[in-house]
C-alpha cells in the first residue's frame, strides 16, 4: 500500500511537472526567447568579423567557419522533463538555449579560438569543458565554453548564458552523425553501430593528426592565396579609381599590364605592381575616390 501510494504521488508530481511545462504560453517563449536569438546573431557576427579581419591583415584565421542557432521549445521542455528543471529555474539550469558553434581546420587552432574568446571584455567565460583531451565513450570530441553574454533590449540589458562548441571540421562530421543516430534510437543506438562509431572516432584522431603534421605547408598555401586576393581587390579599385580622374588610354595600359601579370601567376611580380601603382594612384589622388562620386 505504501509503495503504491508512493508510486502514484511520484506520478502525479511528473504529471504537475509536465503540465506546468506545457502550460508555458506560446506567446511567453516567444518572448523568453527573443534576446537568445539577439545573442546568436551578434556573436555569429562578431566571430565572422574576427575571420574577416584575420584575411585583410594577410594572416590565418584559426577559425575556418561560425553557425549558431536557438534550441527548439520542444528539445528545451525535453530536457527540462529529463533533468528536472522547474520552469522558474530554466534559464539558470538549461545553459545551452543559445549555442554557437566554431569549426576550426586543426586541432591546434581550437585552443588559440577559446584563448581569443577569454580575452574578449563582451564575454565573461561560466565554465570550460574540454572533451578533446578527455573523450567522451561515445567518442564525442569538442571544446566547450559556457559564456555570459550582454544583448541590448527594449527592456535594457539582459544577461544570458551561451554555450559554444569548438571543434575541428573532422570532429564536426562525426559529432553531426553519432546526433542524427541519437535522435533516431533515442539514446539506444544498437551495439554493433556503437562499435562503428567508435571505429570512426579513432579514425577522426587520425586523421586530424595527419592534418596537424602539414599543417604550416598549408597556412602557407592559404596565406598567400589571401595575400594574393587582397592584393588583386586592391589594384582593381585603384584602376577603377583611375579611370575617374585620368586619361582612358593610360589606365588601359595599366589594365593590360595587370592581366599580363596576372596571367603568369607571380605573387612578387603582383606585389612589384601593386606598390607602383598605389604610387601613381596617390599621385591622382585615386585612392580616396568613393562611389558617391
Amino acid at each position: 500500500y505504501e509503495m503504491q501510494r508512493s508510486l502514484v504521488g511520484s506520478e502525479m508530481c511528473i504529471r504537475d511537472r509536465k503540465r506546468r511545462l506545457g502550460d508555458m504560453d506560446i506567446l511567453l517563449w516567444h518572448e523568453i526567447l527573443e534576446p537568445y536569438e539577439l545573442a546568436v546573431k551578434e556573436l555569429q557576427v562578431k566571430f565572422r568579423h574576427l575571420i574577416k579581419e584575420h584575411h585583410g591583415k594577410g594572416l590565418y584565421s584559426p577559425i575556418e567557419s561560425v553557425s549558431g542557432r536557438v534550441k527548439s521549445v520542444s528539445s528545451i521542455l525535453e530536457k527540462m522533463q529529463r533533468k528536472g528543471i522547474a520552469p522558474e529555474e530554466m534559464e539558470e539550469q538549461v545553459e545551452d538555449i543559445a549555442g554557437i558553434r566554431i569549426i576550426c581546420q586543426f586541432v591546434e587552432d581550437i585552443e588559440k579560438v577559446a584563448d581569443l574568446i577569454q580575452k574578449r571584455s563582451d564575454i565573461e567565460i561560466k565554465s570550460e569543458k574540454d572533451y578533446i583531451r578527455h573523450m567522451k565513450d561515445s567518442g564525442y570530441r569538442s571544446y566547450h565554453l559556457i559564456v555570459y553574454y550582454t544583448v541590448e533590449t527594449m527592456n535594457g540589458p539582459k544577461r544570458i548564458q551561451v554555450e559554444i562548441q569548438i571543434r575541428t571540421m573532422a570532429m564536426d562530421f562525426w559529432a553531426t552523425i553519432e546526433h542524427s543516430l541519437q535522435y533516431k534510437y533515442k539514446a539506444n543506438i544498437p551495439d554493433h553501430i556503437r562499435e562503428r562509431l567508435s571505429a570512426a572516432a579513432k579514425a577522426i584522431i587520425v586523421l586530424d593528426n595527419e592534418m596537424s603534421s602539414v599543417r604550416s605547408e598549408i597556412m602557407d598555401a592559404q596565406n598567400s592565396s589571401q595575400m594574393q586576393r587582397n592584393l588583386i581587390t586592391d589594384i582593381l579599385n585603384n584602376i577603377e579609381n583611375l579611370y575617374k580622374v585620368t586619361n582612358k588610354r593610360e589606365v588601359e595600359k595599366i589594365q593590360d599590364e595587370f592581366y599580363h601579370i596576372y596571367a603568369q601567376n607571380d605573387l612578387q611580380e603582383l606585389k612589384r605592381f601593386h606598390k607602383e601603382l598605389d604610387l601613381i594612384a596617390e599621385g591622382y589622388r585615386a585612392q580616396a575616390i568613393t562611389d558617391e562620386l
